[in-house]
């Protein structure tokens, strides 16, 4: 089905005015988040880095906005940059200088991206992630308003954990990690000991980085940590440009 995809450009380019070779940053949305205010989020960072930004609309086995890293989701996020390219064909895209920035849903799909893909990419870096969807699905309901995330996984993977096993784990960063460690691609990773989205982050996030730095990576790998809430301001005001900066996209 088609969905739409926001792109970013700072204001001086467009149709009359062809781009430079810029730098791509592909974003991925958080769960139940609209591409478009996905791409809102990201508000004067692209001009202020002189870089492109593209926020599809993401869509898995059978719900659009909870996507959850289905493979045809993370196949779509490695085509952005052609289809970037033959859409907007005044946006020179530097191959050579791809990135993949997303928080919670979105980061859990950026490092799925990675692993998955990772001759494509320049630099990662993800926020506030599921890194183990098959032990996210227990935890889902452990914070109010959330029981109802089991359903809707069942609807999108197709079973449980148990009756399914294999759709939880490939959708789980964990099981692509090697690839990434093999990859040479520098990545950082925020997570939060008190987030109250991904209440479990010492079993997803920090999990995965420890383990990520057990298998002694090619490329350079970082922790941010703290004790931030899981909210739309600390991802816009605080993580995207701190992992702008980190990946060489805007200045200190």
């Amino acid at each position: 089905m088609p969905r739409p995809a926001f792109v970013l450009v700072p204001a001086e380019f467009g149709p009359q005015r062809p781009t430079p070779l810029l730098p791509l940053v592909i974003s991925p949305h958080g769960r139940g988040v609209k591409a478009e205010t996905n791409a809102r989020l990201w508000r004067e960072l692209p001009a202020q880095g002189g870089f492109a930004v593209v926020c599809p609309g993401g869509m898995g086995r059978r719900l659009p906005l909870h996507s959850w890293g289905f493979r045809g989701q993370i196949a779509d996020l490695a085509r952005m940059p052609s289809i970037v390219r033959a859409t907007l064909p005044w946006l020179r895209v530097d191959e050579r200088r791809v990135y993949a920035v997303g928080g919670s849903m979105g980061g859990q799909e950026t490092l799925l991206l990675l692993g998955q893909h990772p001759s494509l990419l320049a630099g990662a870096v993800a926020f506030d992630s599921v890194t183990n969807f098959y032990r996210r699905y227990a935890d889902f309901g452990l914070t109010p308003g959330t029981r109802g995330l089991q359903a809707l996984a069942r609807t999108e993977v197709g079973g449980t954990p148990r009756t399914n096993p294999n759709g939880y784990v490939l959708r789980s960063p964990t099981h692509w990690i090697r690839g990434v460690a093999r990859s040479g691609v520098p990545l950082q990773i925020w997570w939060s000991l008190a987030d109250d989205i991904v209440v479990d982050q010492a079993h997803q996030s920090a999990h995965y980085f420890r383990e990520l730095k057990e298998l002694q990576p090619r490329g350079r790998v970082e922790a941010m940590t703290g004790f931030w809430r899981h909210t739309a301001e600390v991802y816009a005001g605080t993580q995207l440009p701190g992992g702008v900066r980190w990946l060489g996209l805007l200045e200190a």
